[in-house]
């Protein structure tokens, strides 16, 4: 194959697909991996060398990078919402495949840049037991104790990619995501994340008239959730600085789940009852600290929860009425 200037793997996914949409828009030559066919990716994009691989086969990963590229960015990986990783613990961590595999191959092909997609789920559970949570500083991820499954396999993973960077010269970076949402992503079937599952539960209300929706949990648990485009913003400027250790690339606009969820009606225009259930939860607190992301790219997330709730919403919405009017939507 052709040397491109980045290879995006997992671009049939939510976050790889946006990704996809703004290498494109700088002009970039883009070759875009997933393993589903091309009619179940969230965002096609005729533009790019599109392929259907299973990265997670070291010989795939050989061919999507045969001629090199300038920039990998690699999002693939076995993951949802906590309702997902809770109870999918090994298939998460099976994720360690296309990590491993993905790195073997940006060695042997000469890659000038490699980024790894990590999450905040590498924080020790034991500082985010508490709604108050102090904000996580990336020093916070050691001494090690992480999400069991999706946490392990991320704080792994974004280790080796050290090691291949100390050990072969392979220039990566790592972020640490925290809870990205916007549209054009999971938000039915189990494996979406709150913000979608929100807009799903408010719009079908509206819809349908009911007047209560289900929260697992007391929802005081809280969060802090991060608009996608500033995920590829941060994504890109981190890939192509000189920083060499993790970064948080999430937002520090703390909120608990009982506030995501009301400020999704008020965006709707109702007020509903909220019946709360038992659910997997996740940490009780979880929010990040921005401050080494401001020194290090003299930038942060800025996209208030508001804003882009406003835009996730009315694109489930879109979903939800053509679920219900037997018309095309996205999964």
């Amino acid at each position: 194959m052709a040397h491109v200037d980045a290879v995006v793997t997992g671009a049939g996914g939510f976050i790889g697909g946006h990704l996809t949409r703004a290498l494109l828009a700088e002009g970039r030559s883009v070759r875009a991996v997933d393993r589903k066919p091309p009619q179940e990716w969230y965002q096609f994009h005729p533009a790019a060398e599109n392929l259907v691989r299973d990265v997670s086969i070291r010989e795939s990963c050989a061919e999507v990078l045969d001629g090199g590229a300038t920039e990998v960015y690699h999002l693939a990986a076995d993951m949802g919402g906590m309702g997902f990783i809770e109870s999918n613990k090994a298939a998460c961590m099976l994720s360690v495949l296309s990590s491993t595999h993905m790195l073997l191959a940006a060695r042997d092909c000469g890659v000038g840049r490699y980024f790894y997609s990590s999450s905040a789920c590498v924080y020790a559970a034991e500082k985010q037991t508490d709604a108050a949570v102090l904000p996580l500083r990336e020093e916070d991820a050691y001494p090690a104790m992480p999400e069991d499954g999706y946490g392990w396999e991320k704080l792994f993973s974004e280790r080796m990619a050290r090691h291949f960077r100390e050990d072969y010269g392979l220039a990566t970076r790592a972020a640490r995501y925290h809870n990205v949402y916007g549209p054009h992503g999971t938000w039915d079937g189990g494996r979406e994340k709150a913000p979608a599952a929100a807009c799903r539960k408010v719009a079908t209300a509206v819809l349908t008239g009911a007047d209560t929706i289900e929260i697992w949990g007391d929802g005081e648990q809280t969060r802090s959730f991060t608009y996608v485009d500033d995920c590829v913003t941060g994504t890109l400027r981190l890939t192509r600085s000189e920083v060499t250790e993790p970064l948080n690339i999430g937002s520090d606009q703390l909120v608990t789940i009982n506030q995501l969820y009301s400020l999704v009606e008020e965006i709707a225009g109702v007020e509903l009852k909220h019946h709360h259930i038992r659910g997997p939860l996740g940490v009780r607190g979880r929010n990040s600290d921005n401050t080494r992301i401001v020194k290090e790219l003299d930038w942060a997330p800025s996209v208030p929860l508001r804003t882009g709730l406003e835009r996730t919403y009315r694109w489930v919405y879109d979903q939800v009425k053509a679920r219900r009017d037997g018309r095309p939507h996205q999964h």
